[in-house]
């Protein structure tokens, strides 16, 4: 049975950081795309990164770029992300999922993402405030 489970959220004020981990059961990381998108309260979804399966390139779109980082941990067999300079706005319950390919809209240098994930876990709270 495949689980995919998150972890790491918290309440952190406006300008903290949090590092939020996606671990598995059932499956390796390592064979998928890996992404992570947010729910706020009264909002549509929004795919926050998403690092390939093949290339390792990584994909962000704007109200996320320059703060969030993507990664994997070899050693912890998840997949991180970092979230600096944390803002209000990104309040959220987190969630990761796996996919064959990360899937966006490229604007530019803008990227919208829209990745179809397979699996998907439960979420961790992400709480921006003083």
């Amino acid at each position: 049975q495949v689980q995919l489970v998150e972890s790491g959220g918290d309440l952190v004020q406006p300008g903290g950081s949090l590092r939020l981990s996606c671990a598995a059961s059932g499956l390796s990381l390592d064979d998928y795309s890996v992404g992570w998108f947010r729910q706020a309260p009264g909002k549509e979804h929004e795919g926050v990164s998403c690092i390939s399966r093949e290339d390792g390139k990584t994909y962000y779109p704007d109200s996320v770029k320059g703060r969030f980082t993507i990664s994997r941990d070899s050693h912890k067999s998840t997949v991180d992300l970092q979230m600096n300079s944390l803002k209000p706005e990104d309040t959220a319950v987190y969630y990761c999922g796996v996919a064959p390919i990360c899937q966006y809209v490229r604007y530019g240098y803008s990227y919208y993402l829209s990745t179809v994930f397979e699996h998907r876990g439960q979420g961790t709270q992400v709480t921006v405030s003083s």
